[in-house]
């Protein structure tokens, strides 16, 4: 939702400050993926922090694409590496939250985080399956930006289970408005 409405919106005030980075933007896409990995290892043991160090793993994740488009390196192999470190990262923070929460004694949010995390997944491979017949699937409401919001505040607040709710219930929502949109533009291209 925030992809479809901002996608490069970011593009022109970030452009000063990506045009000074001489890194390739996979640089930047993998030192977002270590960062987001280092959070998951700190989010068993200091969720406030784990927190803010998705926000910056998040900010590299925001500038690998915005580098790549100002300085014309946009590449199939960087879009792909970008989409397979996004599915770990999405996996070690997940799976890093049901640790935390298992530790805790909530197997309720343990239940929440992973459902969560299928939720995330089937978003991202309901996607790519279409692209792959030929469809595009570019609409939900709980994409990968929203969810990471979500999951920033939820650890800076300390509200995790009741936002694990509503994340697994629109994720999963989200994957159903991707069967549907890729049911009817199927059903356009073939004529039935």
């Amino acid at each position: 939702m925030l992809s479809a409405k901002f996608d490069h919106f970011l593009d022109r005030p970030f452009t000063p400050i990506v045009k000074r980075i001489p890194l390739n933007p996979n640089i930047l896409t993998i030192t977002g993926f270590i960062i987001t990995a280092i959070a998951a290892m700190v989010i068993p043991h200091n969720i406030k922090l784990g927190g803010v160090l998705i926000l910056i793993g998040g900010l590299f994740d925001m500038l690998d694409g915005i580098a790549a488009r100002v300085n014309g390196k946009v590449t199939r192999f960087g879009a792909f590496l970008d989409s397979v470190l996004d599915r770990y990262s999405d996996a070690f923070l997940f799976l890093s939250i049901s640790w935390y929460l298992g530790a805790n004694g909530d197997h309720t949010g343990v239940f929440l985080s992973l459902g969560t995390l299928i939720g995330a997944f089937l978003i991202s491979y309901a996607r790519a399956r279409a692209e792959g017949l030929g469809g595009s699937c570019h609409t939900g409401i709980m994409e990968r930006p929203e969810r990471l919001i979500l999951l920033i505040f939820a650890m800076l607040t300390g509200w995790l289970v009741p936002i694990l709710w509503i994340m697994l219930i629109l994720t999963h929502v989200t994957v159903i408005q991707r069967i549907f949109h890729a049911w009817t533009v199927m059903k356009v291209k073939s004529g039935k």
